[in-house]
């Protein structure tokens, strides 16, 4: 860990996060360095930064992935330190180590954090010696059919197998029955060794109508970890979270109290330091129990920008070059609400498959309390090779039914053409009854949602539409 000023970051990112980090390091006075694949050229991230190299084509494993062409840069342009971002090299401990061993500071946390939370069998070890409640299941990976079958039988169906060595829902399979277990379990290890690289699995208790809700901590070099409170994540699809709230509309006091602590012991436990998260499933009586750390910054961070004031970035940045937080958990309220719509270029009529494509037309909303992150921009491209997130436009309100409103208002006010989006689910979503008094679960998209209840989202008439503004401006 550094004790000296950071001088000049280089994002090991592209698109909105990249674009995200960019403009805390102006505000904070900080020179940048962007990276960028051919087809990401004329990107955002690229214009915004004060320098910008080409690692190489399209494909993520020939440019962002490659950390010897990330660390040259560094040297070649005198950076001094380095933000991973989200996604790419930024949960890769050997990655962490290369940075310090080049003599660059890693914004985020130490290698061996990295390592422990992402083995979720070893992190499972270790948030079983700290304490930290977790839904019954193995602690270890289990290779065995026949010995995982006994288990999944005393644990009680329906089970959880998952994946060792990884997350966004790869490797990750719901048994309900005995006569379905092994055939399961086999196709879940074959998911994850494809994804990852390690057919490993464990099992757990699966939790009836479960909400998936995690806390943001920040641990300093000098022993200081707070939380900043939670971040509910239940409206998903693909096991993957597309619309997220701060705070829950379900904790109470005291039970946002004990899983803040849970979330401060599960930091501690591994010697964090650094903003990280540590998720949580919460069944219908408000039990909760550990699901896994991410070691970085979160897509969905702004929510809790909102509710605290505070600039997560600007915060992670301080404390890599050695400064202590500066403030206590008392120290800290929640300010309002506020709620976040991932824009991706996907078809919600079609599962939500990804649509990439050119962006004819992307005008945003704005207004009071309206925020929107984006790394694409109006006569950009959707880009097939990357996660087709083409924003995070997020909304605060002194009230939840105010946050809602003014979402309501800006996904109306939202203009995208030329590719679908998920645009239509998310209003979808802010007028739902469900999600409007707060009772839903992981099972919103399965329980709810019907394609043929959609506004429609036609890029062909979208991009008609954006000609046709284009020629009446002209």
């Amino acid at each position: 860990m550094t004790h000296r000023p950071i001088q000049k970051v280089l994002i090991a990112n592209r698109g909105e996060i990249a674009v995200r980090v960019i403009r805390t390091c102006r505000e904070l006075g900080l020179a940048t360095v962007a990276v960028f694949s051919e087809p990401d050229r004329t990107a955002p991230h690229v214009r915004l930064a004060d320098e910008a190299y080409l690692l190489g084509p399209a494909p993520s494993a020939q440019s962002y992935l490659v950390q010897e062409k990330i660390l040259e840069v560094a040297r070649r342009s005198g950076a001094d330190a380095v933000h991973p971002g989200y996604g790419f090299l930024s949960e890769n401990a050997d990655f962490a180590e290369a940075c310090a061993a080049a003599g660059l500071v890693f914004i985020g946390p130490p290698p061996a954090a990295i390592r422990a939370m992402g083995d979720k069998t070893a992190a499972r070890r270790l948030m079983e010696k700290a304490g930290v409640p977790m839904a019954p299941g193995t602690t270890d990976a289990i290779d065995d059919p026949d010995e995982a079958a006994r288990i999944a039988e005393a644990i009680g169906y329906p089970v959880l197998i998952k994946a060792a060595a990884g997350g966004g829902g790869k490797g990750m399979r719901i048994v309900e029955t005995p006569s379905e277990f092994r055939r399961t379990m086999e196709a879940a290890r074959r998911e994850a060794q494809a994804a990852f690289g390690d057919g490993r699995v464990f099992i757990e208790k699966y939790i009836v109508e479960p909400r998936h809700i995690e806390f943001q901590i920040l641990a300093d070099a000098h022993g200081n970890v707070v939380h900043l409170f939670e971040r509910e994540c239940s409206i998903q699809r693909r096991h993957q979270k597309v619309i997220e709230e701060a705070p829950s509309s379900v904790l109470t006091p005291e039970v946002r109290a004990r899983m803040g602590e849970a979330a401060v012991q599960a930091a501690r436990s591994c010697g964090y330091v650094n903003a990280g998260t540590v998720e949580f499933l919460v069944d219908r009586d408000l039990n909760f129990y550990f699901m896994e750390m991410n070691t970085r910054l979160q897509v969905e961070h702004p929510v809790t920008e909102w509710i605290t004031g505070l600039d997560l970035v600007a915060e992670q940045i301080r404390i890599a070059e050695g400064a202590p937080l500066g403030y206590t958990q008392a120290d800290l309220s929640i300010h309002g609400h506020a709620i976040e719509c991932r824009v991706y270029a996907e078809d919600p009529e079609n599962n939500f498959l990804p649509a990439p494509g050119p962006l004819h037309r992307h005008v945003p909303p704005s207004g009071f309390g309206v925020r929107v992150d984006a790394g694409v921009e109006q006569g950009g491209e959707v880009l097939i090779h990357y996660d087709p997130m083409i924003s995070k436009l997020t909304t605060w309100g002194r009230t939840r039914e105010e946050a809602i409103r003014r979402m309501r208002r800006a996904l109306d006010e939202y203009e995208v053409a030329g590719v679908r989006t998920t645009i239509p689910f998310c209003r979808f979503v802010m007028d739902h009854e469900a999600f409007c008094s707060g009772r839903f679960s992981t099972h919103f998209v399965a329980e709810h949602f019907d394609p043929k209840h959609l506004a429609p989202d036609d890029p062909a008439l979208d991009a008609a539409a954006a000609l046709a503004a284009v020629l009446y401006r002209a």
